[in-house]
């Protein structure tokens, strides 16, 4: 099961995400609202995977992405978007996300995606 670190800027979001990965035995170590906050926590937490939103406010989720990798190059990131975000999500995947999940969240699309990247074969 991972070690998952929830990033977005709205509360009501992370409240389903955390549900969803709670339910599915994977533990959620932090929960934070923005990207500066995501980098901060990332290295005190060390998740096995973060879900990143792309579109919050100071620092959007491409710049914690590119932020974090520097960090951390090993760093597995999940981009979360809404439809139609299909640019940021493609520029996302070139910076070095490993996925993405569309919102409305698909309970079994989202496990799958996190069961491909954050646990070994």
């Amino acid at each position: 099961m991972a070690r998952v670190m929830i990033v977005d800027d709205a509360e009501f979001m992370r409240m389903i995400i955390r549900d969803i990965l709670l339910k599915h035995g994977h533990e959620v170590v932090a929960e934070v609202g923005d990207g500066e906050e995501a980098i901060q926590t990332y290295l005190e937490v060390k998740p096995d995977l973060v879900l990143m939103d792309i579109i919050m406010p100071d620092m959007d989720g491409k710049e914690a992405l590119q932020k974090l990798l520097l960090m951390d190059p090993d760093a597995k990131v999940v981009m979360c978007s809404s439809l139609g975000q299909q640019a940021l999500i493609t520029e996302s995947i070139k910076i070095g996300a490993m996925g993405f999940i569309i919102k409305p969240f698909e309970p079994d699309g989202m496990l799958d995606v996190i069961k491909k990247i954050a646990e070994p074969n």
